[in-house]
């Protein structure tokens, strides 16, 4: 057997040492399932093997240095698990190494430079852990890595200089660590950069001159380049607001709110949805809101708003529509949320007045995976959303994008990632496994999201007339990356005569390339 492939199978139970006696396994695949128990010293004995993917497990314990004796290992992949101690120091042992991906762990210490070692290593993701320590010279060592993300840990000291040789980096994040110092002017000899993040350090100065010269950086709109908030950039480094302020709970009784919105006037109806309406009102003190009032009379009613009450009173993200109270009586259940003046993106896009460009669209749609990866992976108890579709998207003041309506979320107990159940979730943006066998898991949220990027950027809906038979929006976009991609992208974001099309055109086609990754079928 050269590869064996078990992911989302739904397995449990620990991962058996017999597991080294295939001697000739080159690949293995058990991702996404509910395995647990530490990683098995006998898998160091695969000498063959040259991909491991364990990500998305509750895998435990600490990595064994048994897998430093794989040197014909070329990807690591163990994201999304419960990992815990420091890295082996033995790590320059894999020799054939290019990918290693442990973000979203528990792993503690310094980075060990043994890493650094690595010359060949295209890939490092060491995000969301408790790493601690500087970084080191030596990174400049990695002189072929295109991809660096090191956020989310505890990492101090100056940003050392040598990094600025990594000519071939695409993708640099040390964003939410504690950085001191400047940015170093050698920045700007990344000269292949399309995504820089450094927010939410300690940094200080200026922002280099250097950086005007990274032209992907600055026009192939692939991804953002963030410094210290996406939605502040005209500054210097000393800025390190929220992108909104925080909304804090007050104690709103029924009267204010009958007050607040003309006594739930039609004139003040912002929309309606499964459970009920929102309107929007003004509090005595000037304050807007928007009170979503639930429809006592449907089926599942209270357990909706008990729900909601119970996932949104818990969260905290910049990317999630925030609570200010909550109102229950024997008749009206209401939330009072933070009102949001742009609508939905739903909305907004189709709406003919108004209109996105590329960046638009990309700083939208980061703001809803940013959500969802504080959803799924942040926060103490996984949550589902079960129902992301453009009208759940709301917008601020600012254009950032916020997830709403909680309404039929799922909240993911240590025992279990999936359940089992009926939904309300919306036909076109539902995972097949969803209307098919009732199972809730984070990939239904991640299908619909990819729905959500090809909406977004070809401006069809799921559900559009021009999807019959055998023809969807999958289908319909899928077929379009073969040189087409003109043909379905919306036409205000693609015009040949633009200088920078085929930049524009690259970038559409590297997001919708995603949406169907997102939406590929998984098969045990």
């Amino acid at each position: 057997m050269d590869v064996l492939y078990l992911s989302a199978c739904n397995i449990k139970g620990s991962i058996p040492s017999e597991i080294g006696n295939l001697n000739n396994l080159t690949t293995l695949h058990l991702e996404t399932n509910e395995l647990t128990g530490s990683i098995p010293k006998a898998i160091g004995r695969l000498q063959k093997l040259q991909g491991l993917y364990l990500q998305h497990n509750k895998l435990q314990g600490s990595i064994t240095t048994d897998l430093c004796g794989l040197r014909s290992l070329s990807e690591f992949y163990s994201d999304g698990n419960e990992l815990n101690g420091s890295l082996p120091q033995c790590l320059d042992s894999l020799i054939s190494l290019r990918t290693l991906s442990l973000g979203f762990n528990r792993l503690t210490s310094v980075i060990p430079s043994s890493l650094w070692s690595l010359r060949d290593i295209l890939n490092v993701n060491l995000s969301s852990n408790s790493l601690n320590g500087t970084l080191p010279v030596e990174i400049g060592n990695l002189k072929v890595v295109t991809k660096i993300d090191l956020s989310r840990n505890d990492l101090s000291g100056e940003i050392p200089s040598s990094i600025g040789d990594l000519k071939n980096m695409q993708h640099l994040s040390l964003a939410e660590n504690k950085f001191q110092g400047s940015i170093p002017d050698s920045l700007g000899g990344l000269i292949s950069l399309n995504f820089l993040d450094m927010s939410s350090n300690n940094l200080s100065g200026e922002i280099p001159n250097s950086l005007k010269a990274l032209s992907l950086l600055k026009f192939k709109f692939v991804f953002q380049f963030v410094l210290i908030r996406r939605r502040k950039r005209n500054t210097g480094l000393q800025i390190d607001e929220e992108m909104s302020p925080e909304v804090t709970w007050r104690r709103i009784l029924y009267q204010a709110l009958f007050r607040a919105t003309d006594g739930f006037s039609e004139n003040n109806l912002l929309g309606k949805g499964s459970f009920g309406s929102v309107y929007k009102g003004t509090l005595a003190d000037g304050m807007q809101i928007a009170v979503k009032v639930f429809n006592l009379e449907l089926e599942g009613t209270l357990r909706s708003f008990d729900a909601e009450c119970e996932i949104l009173g818990s969260i905290r993200h910049r990317n999630l529509v925030k609570i200010i109270s909550t109102c229950s009586s024997d008749h009206l259940k209401a939330l009072v949320l933070e009102y949001m003046p742009n609508g939905s993106l739903e909305k907004w896009m189709y709406n003919k007045n108004r209109s996105f460009d590329i960046l638009q669209r990309l700083n939208m749609v980061i703001d809803v995976a940013s959500a969802l990866e504080y959803l799924h992976y942040d926060h103490p108890t996984p949550i589902i959303h079960c129902d992301l579709k453009p009208s759940n998207i709301l917008l601020n003041e600012s254009m950032v994008a916020c997830l709403s309506d909680f309404g039929i979320s799922k909240l993911l107990g240590d025992e279990t990632s999936m359940t089992q159940t009926q939904t309300l979730a919306t036909i076109g943006y539902m995972a097949p496994e969803y209307g098919g066998e009732g199972k809730i898991s984070r990939k239904g949220d991640v299908y619909s999201y990819g729905i959500i990027l090809m909406e977004t950027f070809t401006k069809k809906k799921p559900t559009d007339e021009l999807f019959v038979g055998e023809i969807s929006l999958k289908s319909w976009v899928n077929d379009s990356l073969h040189g087409k991609i003109i043909n379905v992208v919306d036409i205000n974001l693609l015009q040949k005569e633009d200088a920078y099309f085929t930049a524009k055109e690259q970038c559409v086609s590297s997001v919708l390339s995603l949406a169907l990754q997102c939406t590929r079928e998984l098969v045990c």
